[in-house]
């Protein structure tokens, strides 16, 4: 069985009350918790789907590895 590694970008939203996750090297794959931790098992099950899904339609199964990186920006409006 092959291991991928998949960076994880992971927010809370304010307005929900959730923790929001990211997967950039799978198309922004999405999802969410209560906690942080419930958020990254719900990631993990989303990316087994993915990539199952992925295989069942012969589409090439990413491998992860991608890099991502949090940057800040700041703007000056007015």
């Amino acid at each position: 069985m092959a291991e991928h590694s998949f960076q994880v970008m992971l927010e809370w939203d304010p307005e929900e009350s959730l923790w929001v996750t990211y997967v950039p090297a799978l198309d922004l794959l999405s999802t969410y918790g209560e906690t942080k931790e419930q958020a990254i098992g719900n990631t993990r099950e989303a990316i087994l789907g993915y990539m199952e899904a992925a295989a069942k339609q012969g589409l090439p199964v990413p491998t992860g590895g991608a890099e991502a990186e949090l940057v800040c920006i700041n703007i000056q409006v007015g």
